[in-house]
């Protein structure tokens, strides 16, 4: 089974983007089917919206890419196993290409899903968040803005959750799930059960800067490329964080801190690693 993407991949993408993008002027669009277009009622309706538009810039709304068209913004939540591709109008096009968008000038960009779990839609900048008010419920953004420790600790110290559920929660910390929640909590040395009640100032401290190392790094990396969750940037590029995991996908690999073996449990129907230093 295909995870999804998590936040540094997102992250990674937009950057690419928004580096890429600004200024181009779309020529056309294309849909191959309804699959991934949210709330039309054919595809024409939603092509229509992209046409003769320019560029402004790439965003993020959690793990929403946001493409800012004059007053609209091109809203994608990638589906598990969706990527994003920028790429000459004359290359072949991927089986499960879905969106294909062509600029007047610089290639094409395509949205590539065979399981067409991914979301697009085009809505209005200044309604964003009624459109989409998933939007306006998302929890502290570790790449998107600047986390305070004191803001941090109140949000832990006022839920009642076990760890992992909150690290993968979206209403607490945007875009965190399997992979990167079993890395902060490592370099925490916290357990995944644990709960958040339990926590000493100093514990909830650690978990703090870990997330926020963490992520930064994975980022710095350019995401993780796995073979349950593949990732490759807008240039068919892959991620190299997976070769700094310090816990995930490495059972019976021995623990950069202990040097005992890397620990498996299923949480949840899922597998989550850890080392025995965790507590």
């Amino acid at each position: 089974m295909t995870i999804a993407l998590e936040l540094p991949e997102i992250e990674t993408i937009r950057r690419d983007l928004d580096r890429d993008l600004p200024g181009r002027k779309i020529k056309s669009a294309e849909a191959a089917s309804m699959a991934v277009l949210e709330g039309y009622h054919n595809r024409k309706q939603f092509t229509s919206q992209l046409e003769g538009r320019k560029v402004a810039s790439v965003r993020r709304a959690g793990l929403h890419i946001c493409i800012e068209i004059d007053d609209h913004y091109i809203v994608m939540r990638l589906g598990p196993g969706a990527l994003l591709r920028r790429q000459r109008a004359k290359e072949a096009r991927q089986s499960g290409t879905e969106l294909t968008i062509t600029f007047t000038q610089g290639g094409q960009l395509r949205l590539v899903d065979p399981a067409g779990d991914s979301q697009v839609r085009v809505v209005l900048a200044e309604t964003i968040f009624q459109d989409l008010p998933e939007l306006d419920r998302l929890g502290l953004d570790p790449i998107g803005e600047l986390i305070s420790w004191t803001d941090f600790a109140g949000r832990v110290f006022g839920r009642d959750a076990l760890l992992k559920d909150l690290l993968c929660d979206n209403s607490f910390l945007v875009g965190i799930g399997d992979v990167y929640s079993d890395e902060i909590l490592f370099a925490a040395g916290l357990r995944h059960e644990r709960r958040t009640d339990s926590l000493s100032s100093q514990e909830v401290r650690r978990l703090y800067r870990a997330v926020v190392e963490v992520v930064h790094n994975a980022v710095k990396y350019r995401g993780t490329n796995l073979e349950d969750r593949p990732f490759l940037d807008i240039f068919g590029t892959p991620g190299i964080y997976q070769d700094h995991l310090a816990v995930y996908g490495r059972a019976g690999d021995l623990s950069p801190r202990s040097r005992a073996p890397i620990l498996r449990t299923k949480y949840k129907n899922r597998w989550t690693y850890y080392c025995d230093t965790q507590v």
